[in-house]
């Protein structure tokens, strides 16, 4: 059950308005996630802004970026997450075979080496990031990961974290 209610388009105005305007836009649909921020505006903004920052611009691809979403949201227990970032790869062409793989096993899966790297750093990063040592880090760059896609794989595992403990605080429901 939900812990507090969402703000639907209906009820937006102003800026939240234009807000959900630019979500619906870009994502096709208002999910829970930001009709439940939008109570608190600046916070609204400023995650929608950086979702846009770190989703839908850098030199990762959206199937790495989704992929650090869905198995990130996973470690950490969020369903809400699990479910619309799933539900992101399935929309990219990533079948269901590939996702079991990916969170199976992401040696198996078709991401090349340096993808790999990312992905299980910070997937470690989220989980025990006082316990990588200088031989996975000097590892990682042995991969070929540069400064850039290091800051970049972090920031999603960074935006993920933060919205896994905010719809699990407030049990917010599943809308993918």
């Amino acid at each position: 059950m939900d812990r507090i209610k969402y703000l639907n388009k209906n009820e937006a105005a102003g800026e939240v308005k234009e807000i959900f305007n630019d979500i619906e836009k870009n994502l096709g649909m208002v999910p829970n996630l930001f009709k439940t921020y939008a109570h608190f505006p600046p916070l609204l903004k400023a995650n929608w802004n950086k979702v846009k920052e770190v989703m839908m611009q850098g030199d990762l691809s959206n199937k790495v970026k989704q992929t650090i979403a869905v198995l990130v949201s996973k470690d950490n227990g969020c369903k809400y997450c699990i479910a619309a970032h799933t539900a992101a790869l399935k929309s990219i062409g990533v079948s269901d075979e590939e996702i079991k793989i990916i969170e199976d096993d992401i040696s198996r899966s078709d991401f090349s080496e340096k993808e790999k790297a990312l992905i299980g750093f910070v997937r470690k990063a989220n989980l025990e990031p006082l316990k990588i040592s200088d031989a996975e880090f000097h590892s990682l760059r042995q991969s070929g990961a540069s400064d850039s896609e290091i800051i970049e794989a972090l920031g999603v595992m960074e935006l993920f974290t933060g919205f896994n403990k905010f719809l699990d605080s407030l049990q917010i429901g599943i809308d993918f």
